[in-house]
């Protein structure tokens, strides 16, 4: 034993020797440079050179022919990859879904202000138009940054018009002007909060917690097809098991059935879910308590930051209303808002007036988008549900709907108006016990 251990680190100490002299070290890059897809070095100017993707895509187009999908997703992956700004050592990389956004609101938002034909066509387009990317973008299972730049550039550009167009114009006192700053800059640390970790769930088996003979374990087992481990008295019972590293990442599981442990076991993060908890196929992850997946936030609403959510909305629906307020009260005078709205004479005779409504009207249809949306989460919070249940139970059709199919009753996790309301206001919090709806 004392040779093999003294023999041991030579050969080891060979082999790092011979690793070195064999991989050198890498040149550090310069502002310009970076590692591309292929793991080769690049140099921005060379991004245009080198790229038979899009040479086959420009001479299929030239000659009318139509490109492969495949060849098309090349294309978009090996631009994405080039497109990157200078930065210390090495060029960072840009993700092109924000640039759009930058780009084409304003050049429609202007458009839409020449005439009111004009105005009518673009305002109802463009939620057709980003429907259309987000059913794109969903059946690809892509993220995308689109629509968080979109929310924010929109918030940004509305702002910056009522400053140049609105606020001149004498109508705005200082006051009101602090108000709707103090909105805005509450909206960003709201989505600030909601953009945090929704409550990913973790591998118990990277934490070496995982409990002996549990069914993560058996199901793992090669050639495993019903669950063992298990005493006949247990049959119909309930195994609750908690993480010892974490109170709160307990694992429900039925024994009653092999079927039921399936249902619970996540195959791709290879763990088992804990009650409502699901997994998110854009983000790639279980999340606790997962409500959706928003593409406002690029992220997931579950239990850490649904009430970041639901706040979030609330500020924005107020200062989007009192902003809209205040820009008709100055663009349409003496008369009320909704009147203002439809028929404003003499909006379109100057260029300032007319952008000004038309951003109005722009904001409106977002803000009314929002309504909706926060309509359906006071709702569901109220009957204690998530909106991934009410998919699930509408597939299925094991839901109580109500008012139209607004309302959508699954009656699992229901405890009354107040109960319910009040369970949603302690999510997050440490709990030493599991909640009574997580045992089935």
């Amino acid at each position: 034993m004392g040779t093999g251990l003294v023999m041991a680190p030579k050969v080891n100490r060979k082999t790092v020797k011979k690793k070195k002299t064999e991989e050198p070290e890498l040149e550090p890059l310069c502002c310009c440079e970076y590692i591309d897809q292929n793991g080769e070095k690049n140099h921005l100017v060379a991004s245009f050179c080198d790229c038979q993707d899009l040479d086959e895509g420009c001479e299929r187009w030239i000659t009318c022919k139509s490109l492969h999908p495949e060849t098309f997703e090349r294309i978009m992956d090996t631009i994405s990859d080039r497109f990157r700004i200078p930065w210390l050592r090495g060029a960072k990389k840009v993700n092109i879904t924000i640039i759009p956004p930058l780009i084409l609101l304003p050049l429609f938002l202007h458009v839409a202000s020449w005439h009111l034909l004009l105005g009518i066509i673009i305002l109802t387009s463009l939620p057709a138009l980003a429907l259309g990317y987000y059913y794109l973008t969903h059946k690809r299972k892509d993220r995308t940054l689109f629509f968080l730049s979109l929310g924010l550039f929109s918030l940004g550009y509305m702002y910056y018009v009522f400053l140049k167009e609105v606020a001149p114009k004498g109508r705005v006192g200082h006051g009101q002007l602090v108000i709707l700053t103090c909105g805005l800059f509450l909206i960003l640390i709201a989505l600030g909060q909601a953009k945090k970790n929704p409550g990913y769930l973790k591998n118990p088996l990277q934490n070496g917690s995982l409990p002996n003979n549990s069914p993560v374990e058996l199901l793992n087992r090669k050639g495993q097809e019903k669950v063992k481990g298990f005493s006949g008295d247990s049959l119909g019972s309930v195994n609750n098991r908690m993480v010892k590293d974490d109170p709160k990442s307990y694992s429900r599981t039925l024994v009653e059935s092999p079927n039921k442990v399936k249902e619970d076991w996540c195959a791709k993060c290879q763990l088992v879910r804990p009650a409502r908890a699901w997994h998110c196929r854009i983000c790639g992850v279980c999340v606790r308590r997962m409500d959706h997946h928003c593409i406002w936030i690029n992220s997931c609403v579950g239990e850490s930051n649904h009430q970041a959510f639901i706040l979030a909305l609330s500020i924005f629906l107020v200062t989007s209303v009192y902003g809209i307020t205040l820009a008709l009260d100055t663009i349409c005078r003496d008369r009320s808002i909704f009147i203002a709205l439809f028929y404003c004479p003499g909006v379109y005779a100057n260029y300032s007036s007319a952008l000004s409504f038309t951003c109005v009207w722009y904001s409106v249809i977002i803000t009314a988008g929002m309504a909706y949306i926060f309509l359906i989460q006071l709702i569901n919070i109220s009957y204690n549900v998530t909106e991934r249940e009410v998919q699930q139970a509408l597939r299925e059709k094991t839901g109580r709907r109500l008012l139209c199919g607004l309302i959508v009753d699954t009656g699992q996790y229901n405890r009354g108006f107040l109960r319910n309301w009040h369970q949603f206001a302690s999510l997050g919090a440490r709990t030493l016990h599991p909640p009574a709806e997580d045992i089935v």
